[in-house]
């Protein structure tokens, strides 16, 4: 058969899946590949349970199952979390295809197919790949378009960084589902924290999405206003206001909302300065986009790259994946700490995000006589809770806690409390990177590894992750420090944290059983440095460097990027701003070599937009150079063995 008639054919095929999917509400379609396709290795769990981070072998849960009181600490109802195949299965399938009902807030509040960027558009640039592959699917502008302060052209191409696999109908990591004759799009861990192998077309699991255009996507939409908190734009202070659109705000005085396009307007000027494979996930109202982490979790803990996701099951995993899905894709989650984080009224905050909302299901009409609260309470998705996305509130809502930011859980109905986060996490610990594209005889290993220690590496970068595991003040580390200070606010409603037992149903019973998290184990000056409270000034935590080779650039930041060309490409302008990939030797030089990180530093600062987003790649001084007294050779082993090192290698 000829190629273009079968792609004809599969053509009508997606169309047909489409009707389906218009005809059975409540479908969902995520891809998630088959082993065969995929590059990265799952590492063997020798691990029987979690109880609070704490691992348990088969033989040592074995023993412990054998006595009553080990029967009662190894059990969900204390907090345990049991790893088997079943959890290892629901894990990756959730990692790639659970939204945690998150397609609501973005397609009916935020609009995110209802402007220029069309589901129809998206779905011919993939059939446009005749089964093949791309790492950056190039969506047809088919109209001129001026978003934020940039004119795209018609018939210009929307480059998204979206990850098709081989054979995919769908972008990785999106998800479509249909209800209410309305077709959404939602997102999975899969969006951003896998790829697609440009050289095979498989996908490789856990390596970030490193031009992956969030921004873009995000400016595209129609009420990208709703995302605000996640830039530096103020509603109150950065756009006029609008006399003709009021909220009665909770002093039951009328306020006037701030001018819808002129809001929408600054908003997706912010985010069109977000470089390729960053994204904004503190809201905080500053600029500080970071680099999509890795997810070879096993060994990297605490996690965040300040580390403040260190306490619940899985070393603190299962609170990270809480976070991406409550905090970052649902912003009216955030309204009860509006007044702490924003100092900004809910009702104000609620009518900001609603007033422009791309359904008219969820548009609130300003000037009438309902608050917002009491418009989106009434709305049956909202279910009762704050929000749209899938969540519990536990006893302590609206305080934050050490396991989520903005004090809510997320849980799906008809599953256990936490199960999917938790099956999340166990399967993430498996993933192992695929061996790294480098030819690094032994020899120079082992030069590399002498290098490592001599140059004091290991000081920090310590045991079989290369990680010590802790946080290190930005005064010390002298890396950008916005980052490291964006949770600062959360002092101000933060208490000690309280779940609900792991074989509590969803939605909750009457009574549901409340546990503890443990936290009294933590070193509060370490707990302080992550969380930048009580005056710390914030901090990093160590990462672990398993892995390097597929995670350039390097540094939160993404800031010490460097291409094929150490002489052309510099910098995330010269890297990914220019369609360019940062080359894992060179950027990790640009790491270690204080010449090339000045060349790097200083195209960075060429950017105004990159300045606006604490883009620097400054800071992590500690040199293996000529100045060092290390010689081209010792260097470039040195680079060498960070690039191939594996755990136990």
């Amino acid at each position: 058969m000829r190629r273009p008639l079968r792609w004809l054919l599969v053509g009508m095929l997606v169309v047909a899946a489409v009707a389906c999917l218009v005809t059975f509400h409540g479908v969902r379609y995520a891809y998630e590949p088959g082993t065969e396709n995929v590059l990265s290795r799952i590492r063997a769990t020798p691990e029987a349970y979690d109880f609070w981070g704490k691992s348990f072998s088969q033989e040592a849960a074995r023993q412990l199952l054998q006595t009553p009181e080990g029967t009662a600490q190894l059990a969900p109802a204390n907090g345990a979390v049991k790893v088997d195949d079943a959890l290892l299965k629901l894990g990756r399938t959730s990692f790639y295809k659970e939204t945690f009902g998150n397609e609501i807030f973005l397609t009916d509040v935020m609009g995110i197919l209802n402007g220029p960027l069309r589901l129809n558009n998206v779905t011919k640039a993939i059939l446009a790949l005749r089964g093949g592959w791309t790492t950056n699917l190039r969506v047809k502008v088919f109209q001129t378009v001026r978003i934020g302060e940039r004119t795209f052209p018609k018939d210009s191409y929307f480059d998204t960084g979206l990850d098709v696999p081989r054979g995919a109908l769908v972008p990785l990591g999106m998800a479509l589902s249909v209800s209410g004759w309305r077709i959404r799009a939602g997102i999975t861990c899969a969006l951003c924290h896998a790829t697609v192998d440009g050289q095979t077309g498989k996908v490789i699991e856990g390596v970030p999405n490193q031009d992956f255009n969030a921004g873009l996507l995000l400016a595209l939409a129609t009420n990208s206003a709703a995302y605000f908190m996640h830039t530096d734009v103020s509603p109150l202070r950065d756009v006029p206001n609008d006399a003709t659109r009021t909220v009665i705000g909770a002093s039951g005085q009328r306020e006037n909302l701030p001018d819808a396009a002129a809001l929408e307007t600054a908003v997706d000027k912010a985010l069109l300065m977000w470089p390729r494979g960053n994204f904004d996930s503190l809201t905080d109202m500053k600029a500080d986009p970071t680099q999509n982490p890795v997810s070879f979790t096993w060994g990297n803990h605490p996690y965040g790259w300040s580390g403040n996701f260190m306490a619940g099951p899985f070393r603190g995993l299962s609170s990270q994946n809480n976070n991406v899905h409550a905090l970052n894709s649902d912003s009216l989650l955030l309204a009860e700490s509006s007044q702490t984080l924003f100092d900004m009224d809910k009702e104000m905050y609620l009518g900001i995000l609603l007033q422009n909302a791309a359904s008219r299901r969820y548009r609130f009409p300003p000037s009438r006589p309902q608050r917002p609260s009491e418009f989106l309470a009434a709305l049956s998705g909202a279910k009762g809770g704050p929000g749209l996305n899938q969540v519990v509130l536990p006893p302590t809502y609206p305080k934050g806690t050490m396991i989520s930011p903005d004090g809510t859980l997320t849980s799906a109905p008809g599953y256990l409390f936490w199960q999917q986060n938790n099956a999340m996490a166990a399967w993430q610990d498996t993933i192992v990177p695929p061996p790294a594209r480098v030819a690094a005889d032994s020899a120079t290993k082992d030069t590399g590894r002498q290098v490592f220690e001599r140059a004091g590496c290991s000081g920090c970068h310590a045991g079989p992750f290369l990680s010590n595991h802790s946080i290190i003040s930005t005064n010390e580390i002298g890396t950008n420090s916005a980052r490291a200070l964006a949770l600062a606010k959360t002092e101000l409603n933060f208490t000690a944290p309280v779940i609900y037992a792991f074989d509590t149903p969803v939605p909750l019973p009457s009574h549901p059983k409340t546990l503890a998290v443990p936290i009294s184990g933590f070193d509060q000056r370490q707990v302080d440095l992550a969380w930048a409270h009580h005056g710390s000034g914030g901090g990093y935590k160590v990462p672990s460097l398993v892995g390097l080779f597929w995670t350039a650039p390097y540094l939160h930041d993404g800031g010490v990027a460097v291409g094929k060309d150490e002489n052309a490409n510099l910098g995330l302008a010269g890297t990914v701003g220019m369609d360019q990939m940062p080359d894992p030797f060179n950027s990790l030089k640009a790491l270690v070599d204080r010449n090339l990180r000045a060349r790097v530093v200083a195209a960075n600062e060429s950017s105004p937009e990159l300045q606006r987003m604490n883009v620097q790649g400054v800071g992590h001084n500690y040199w293996v150079d000529a100045e060092s007294g290390f010689t081209g050779e010792q260097q470039r082993a040195l680079i060498q063995f960070l690039l191939t090192y594996e755990p136990g290698s």
